[in-house]
């Protein structure tokens, strides 16, 4: 929320220490405040059902607990799975998920599932090692989103594909309405546009980038449930600019006075734009240090 790297964007100004323990905090709860995650998750597998990939290695870069190596697991159950996360504690709710779900269903425990520690723009992992790189609701968070496709390219193999989401700049646009009437202080992430986000694919050496984006609207009995729901699922505010105190009361009844009169159907709404992208990685052109690779295919005799 606020990365950098994108044509026409601000740099990245997120905490990244701030990201990590905020987390870390939720992992115990995570799966109960994740609906969106889920139901993002469920739309990208949908994607997959035109793709023709038989993955012998897929990574999950952003895997939290783990629900989404299990939705890998029953689509392609051959597969080695790797979870990849910055917060100890969501790999750890992971491993329990794992454990738990190889005792009732062996089935789908498949090539199997190894969690890995680690920042998305730093991956564990060698060159050329995966053949399906997943990543869902994770690219918002990074500072520098180039950086982590440039990452997600090296450590696909040849011809492997990349599926991921991200959240779109009309993301939380109520709430972040609704902080602006209080004080000047960030109080929602800002987010990389769509096209911007298609312009990094093919700068990070992507080929056949396809990207569409949706509108999903959420809605709250009131404003404390959403704020406690994001703190639950890890999304509290992480910018390096936000303010450190509490609101006072004057402008917290602000914030929730210009909240209140967005309400419909007895409901408050946040909206959420997802951004869904999908792209391969071609034959090299160059060498790594940067020299022309040149081609010669034998004729075919008649």
């Amino acid at each position: 929320m606020k990365p950098g790297g994108a044509p026409g964007q601000p740099p990245g100004n997120l905490d990244a220490l701030a990201v990590r323990r905020n987390f870390a905090r939720a992992a115990p709860g995570y799966n109960q405040a994740a609906a969106l995650a889920r139901e993002v998750a469920g739309r990208m597998a949908s994607r997959l059902d035109y793709v023709r990939l038989t993955p012998a290695r897929i990574l999950d870069a952003g895997c939290g607990t783990g629900a989404d190596l299990n939705l890998l697991g029953e689509r392609y159950p051959g597969a080695l799975r790797l979870g990849c996360d910055i917060a100890l504690p969501m790999l750890a709710q992971a491993g329990h998920r794992s454990a738990w779900l190889r005792r009732l269903l062996p089935r789908l425990s498949g090539g199997g599932v190894a969690l890995l520690g680690g920042d998305a723009a730093h991956l564990p992992l060698v060159h050329g090692s995966v053949d399906l790189l997943w990543s869902n609701l994770m690219l918002h968070w990074a500072n520098d989103p180039l950086a982590v496709l440039g990452e997600f390219r090296r450590v696909l193999a040849v011809g492997g594909l990349l599926m991921f989401s991200t959240l779109g700049p009309d993301t939380l646009r109520e709430l972040r309405r609704a902080f602006a009437a209080a004080d000047r202080a960030p109080h929602v992430h800002r987010f990389v546009d769509m096209h911007d986000v298609g312009d990094m694919l093919v700068a990070a050496g992507f080929a056949q980038p396809v990207m569409d984006m949706e509108v999903i609207t959420l809605t709250y009995r009131s404003l404390d449930d959403l704020l406690h729901e994001l703190r639950a699922a890890g999304a509290s505010n992480a910018d390096a600019c936000r303010g450190r105190g509490l609101l006072g009361k004057r402008a917290w009844h602000r914030v929730i006075a210009t909240y209140e009169a967005m309400r419909r159907d007895a409901r408050l709404p946040a909206t959420f734009e997802v951004i869904y992208g999908h792209a391969w990685k071609p034959e090299p052109r160059t060498t790594e240090d940067g020299r022309t690779i040149v081609r010669f295919d034998r004729p075919r005799r008649a």
